[in-house]
């Protein structure tokens, strides 16, 4: 079994401007998460340009990988995007391109190791003024990338953004990133998930996917510390799938928690399989919507 090719998200470095297509909410968050938290790990001052900061804050938090401290000392900040690309309800490449090298500059003047910086590109997707300029914004990114310490990630709705406009950026970048990809088709999705480290399953599993959620698992225990699986945005598992991944957990030292993140429905299933009485295993419900 193949994963797909894209480059992953821990693999990126200083000087790379990566360009991240999601297709779900979750895979955003969770790739940026595992960019925001490595980034943190380097001592580098990261920045997320997105949709809904308070939110996007919050959910970095309680994926664990920013302390209290990062924000409080500057290191770690997450911020509206006409707080930094916007003026006013129009693009201006100058204004954006202005905001991003003082944020370079500030980042070496505070003595930190370099600097991250995620861009939500979906205020592109709003009746902006100026949005023509999009791909020269792209152009110019890499441009002032060249020789100085900072990367910056690109995030773009590939459900949402035509195939037209992705094209015209997608030369500009040195990287394209994806998740490792398990099995992907109309009906379901397997990836590994990064922050917190396992599995992400989205849509209607069943047995007929038994191989590559069995690499899935397989490849995920073999990181040292707790796994997730993911389970949020599945909305069907079958008994001999749901007595797979209970059986991955057992197999784990005890030392080590698999915690299972399902809806209610998904929930129940475990539930009815004993799941919650079994050491190692937590399950956490998370609400509809």
């Amino acid at each position: 079994m193949t994963l797909s090719a894209e480059t992953q998200i821990t693999d990126l470095t200083i000087n790379d401007h990566a360009c991240l297509t999601f297709g779900e909410p979750e895979e955003l968050l969770d790739l940026t998460a595992a960019f925001v938290r490595d980034g943190l790990a380097e001592g580098r001052r990261v920045i997320w340009l997105a949709e809904e900061p308070e939110r996007r804050l919050a959910e970095l938090r309680r994926r664990g990988v920013i302390a209290p401290s990062a924000t409080v000392n500057g290191q770690m900040e997450v911020l509206a995007c006409q707080d930094g690309l916007l003026e006013g309800q129009a693009f201006e490449l100058e204004h954006a391109m202005g905001w991003l090298r003082d944020q370079m500059a500030y980042t070496t003047g505070e003595g930190f190791a370099g600097l991250r910086v995620a861009l939500d590109m979906s205020w592109a997707l709003r009746p902006v003024a100026g949005i023509e300029q999009l791909p020269a914004f792209e152009e110019e990114i890499a441009a002032a990338l060249e020789g100085a310490s900072a990367a910056v990630l690109c995030q773009y709705d590939r459900e949402r953004f035509d195939p037209v406009t992705l094209a015209s950026v997608s030369g500009f970048h040195t990287r394209s990133v994806a998740a490792a990809t398990y099995h992907h088709d109309a009906l379901l999705r397997i990836c590994r998930q990064y922050a917190p480290p396992g599995v992400r399953l989205a849509g209607q599993l069943d047995r007929a996917a038994e191989g590559a959620l069995g690499q899935a698992l397989s490849e995920a225990i073999r990181v040292d510390g707790d796994i997730t699986v993911n389970m949020a945005e599945l909305s069907f598992i079958d008994l001999y799938c749901a007595r797979m991944i209970i059986d991955a957990a057992r197999s784990l030292p005890r030392s080590r928690v698999v915690v299972l993140r399902c809806s209610p429905a998904i929930s129940a299933r475990f539930v009815l399989l004993g799941a919650t009485a079994l050491p190692g295993i937590r399950l956490v419900t998370v609400n509809d919507g």
